[in-house]
């Protein structure tokens, strides 16, 4: 039988908590404590307290983690069902993938802009009715 190392075991439940398996997929996901607690609607503290265990959120505070995060629900809880390996599992983009983002982020940028654009314009046209 093969010897399972930590390694393999990096988030398995008497590896890890439930604040060190939300902090991981977190981390995978790209986002900060701050991007999550803003996502959830709640305090960046409230974050912070649940990856340091201090606290646990609500059922449904879970299961919006669970979705945004990409992980299942009871491996949030209890490191079954799917969730991370480990912090070395890296995943290597194809050049489509890498074409398709570089896309998404030109769109992105052509959508900000565009809303900067219209917000000047809201501003004109407020500002040309109170004058009238």
């Amino acid at each position: 039988m093969a010897e399972t190392s930590t390694e393999t075991r990096w988030f398995a439940a008497d590896v890890a908590t439930f604040g060190d398996r939300l902090a991981g997929a977190r981390e995978a996901a790209g986002l900060t404590q701050e991007d999550l607690a803003q996502r959830l609607g709640v305090r960046l503290t409230t974050v912070q307290n649940w990856e340091e265990d201090l606290a646990e959120p609500r059922g449904n505070r879970l299961q919006m983690l669970a979705g945004m995060l990409n992980v299942s629900l009871s491996w949030l809880l209890t490191a079954e069902g799917n969730g991370l390996s480990g912090p070395d599992e890296v995943r290597t983009l194809t050049p489509e993938a890498e074409a398709a983002l570089a896309e998404l982020q030109r769109l992105q940028a052509g959508a900000i802009a565009l809303a900067d654009n219209l917000r000047q314009l809201e501003l004109q046209v407020r500002q040309v009715m109170r004058a009238a």
